[in-house]
């Protein structure tokens, strides 16, 4: 039944209809409360007309409106913009995820360090909450310290290695909060490249440092260095070696001290050369070899382009398939592990290239 008040409180809502059909069912408009009964709580939400909340909603926010007084102010979801007595029905389901995505916000903003516990984990990162909210660490984001050392990539051994840091507590900072995505990212990398960034100051392209090898991947090997461990630099597999090779495990291995020199100092993330404190065997050779020259050669890998052929420790040359007439053809006449005679058809030092075609 409705008493006097209520219809009082519909007419004056009437009288403002047009302005009330602005606002949108999912919209969020702040109330301020005006009555409490029973079963409903009534809200003034100024150019908008009155707002109730009742029924399954009011039931699952009574706790909240209990504890309010005339005059309290609240943020609530829009979910109908005039239902059958002109209110527009608001729910509070949604105010304490608003008040915690503003928390959140606030956080960011202010560009503070936060810890949080790691309560799962997947191939791509780790999971973890931040104000109840689950929140997601990508791999790429973990400091050096905690990033999976897996030499071959594979997405098993990632996660195997991921799935030991849950339950662990780690130092975070967000990076991103698309609230209407219900999307939260945090990064453990960008707390870490604070301190080191502030170590690099100190370091400048072409300086060489000494380092211990203190992980290897596929893609390259990590080296702490010694005067400062603090600072973990990668060398990628191209700067490993002026020769070609399939894994860094071919040259280096984990706790090997090896010198290294700086190629770039970036955001926090410094890069170095093994290669670039050896001598270059492309820059003699000519004096080695010659074009039309006939030579002994070790096959050690094919690939869509050809077969890659070890003339010695630091050079290879390549035969292009186009030689055997496809693939299939090519994998028929020359095995992998063999020696065969070659003639240097061409070589272009430049591009560290040696052309070759085959002795029948």
């Amino acid at each position: 039944m409705k008493t006097n008040s209520d219809s009082t409180l519909a007419q004056l809502l009437k009288n403002t209809t047009g302005i009330i059909k602005t606002l949108k069912a999912v919209d969020f408009a702040e109330g301020t409360l005006i009555k409490k009964g029973q079963k409903q709580a009534y809200f003034d939400l100024g150019v908008f007309g009155t707002a109730i909340i009742y029924g399954v909603e009011y039931l699952n926010a009574s706790d909240i409106i209990k504890k309010m007084a005339i005059g309290d102010k609240i943020s609530a979801k829009v979910v109908d913009i005039e239902n059958d007595d002109g209110y527009v029905e608001l729910s509070l389901a949604e105010a304490g995820r608003q008040k915690i995505w503003a928390e959140i916000k606030e956080i960011k903003d202010k560009d503070e360090p936060i810890l949080v516990k790691i309560t799962a984990a997947n191939s791509g990162g780790l999971i973890t909450e931040v104000g109840g909210m689950k929140a997601f660490l990508p791999v790429s984001q973990l400091s050096n310290d905690h990033y999976p050392r897996v030499t071959d990539g594979s997405k098993e051994k990632i996660l195997e290695e991921l799935k030991k840091m849950v339950g662990m507590e780690l130092k975070v900072k967000i990076i991103t909060n698309t609230q209407n995505l219900n999307k939260l990212i945090v990064s453990e990398r960008e707390i870490a490249n604070e301190n080191v960034k502030e170590l690099l100051n100190k370091y400048k392209v072409g300086d060489i440092v000494e380092g211990v090898i203190s992980g290897v991947a596929d893609f390259g090997a990590f080296i702490r260095f010694v005067d400062q461990p603090s600072i973990e630099g990668l060398i990628h597999i191209s700067e490993i070696d002026h020769k070609l090779i399939e894994n860094p495990k071919e040259v280096v291995k984990v706790n090997d001290t090896v010198r290294a020199q700086i190629v770039e100092v970036k955001d926090g993330r410094v890069s170095l050369s093994l290669k670039a404190l050896k001598p270059n065997p492309w820059d003699t050779i000519t004096d080695k070899y010659k074009d039309g020259q006939e030579i002994m050669g070790t096959v050690t890998r094919f690939n869509p382009f050809g077969a890659f052929v070890a003339l010695d420790p630091e050079i290879q040359g390549l035969i292009h398939v186009t030689e055997f007439g496809g693939v299939d053809e090519m994998k028929k006449q020359i095995e992998i592990g063999k020696q065969y005679r070659f003639k240097v058809e061409s070589i272009k030092a430049a591009e560290k290239r040696i052309i070759l075609k085959m002795v029948k």
